[in-house]
């Protein structure tokens, strides 16, 4: 009876991610949504009006309930997720709070304070310019 259950709990314990440079992390469900939960704090700051803001914030939401839904089920987390490993799913998130800190500082939706001159934004056939 012993040995039925040995290998059983062997799956349980992830040693490695099999990534260089990304730990396994022993309890990553709460950390990411704890992530998740600041990088929403974070863009709860931004105008409404940032498109940055509207797309990251219904994604983040997005990911957010994927993660709630799962009762503790990391394996289902990580299919529904679709980013990879669990703590690559982390990393991901927490980039991504950076990134909201960093527009939250540059004030990325405010209007340009020079015109740019002209043919800045024309690339690959687009010839249209932003509105200033």
């Amino acid at each position: 009876m012993f040995r039925l259950t040995r290998p059983l709990l062997q799956q349980v314990v992830k040693k490695t991610t099999g990534i260089t440079g990304l730990a396994v992390h022993s309890n990553p469900l709460p950390e990411l949504v704890r992530t998740y939960e600041s990088t929403l704090s974070t863009l709860s700051t931004i105008p409404q009006t940032s498109v940055y803001r509207q797309s990251v914030e219904a994604l983040t939401k997005h990911k957010l309930d994927i993660v709630k839904s799962a009762n503790g089920d990391i394996g289902t987390v990580e299919r529904q997720l679709d980013e990879g490993q669990i703590e690559e799913s982390l990393d991901i998130a927490k980039d991504e709070l950076k990134v909201a800190e960093n527009m939250l500082e540059w004030k990325a939706w405010e209007p340009l304070e020079e015109r740019p001159p002209p043919g800045q934004w024309e690339y690959f056939g687009n010839t249209s310019s932003p509105a200033s």
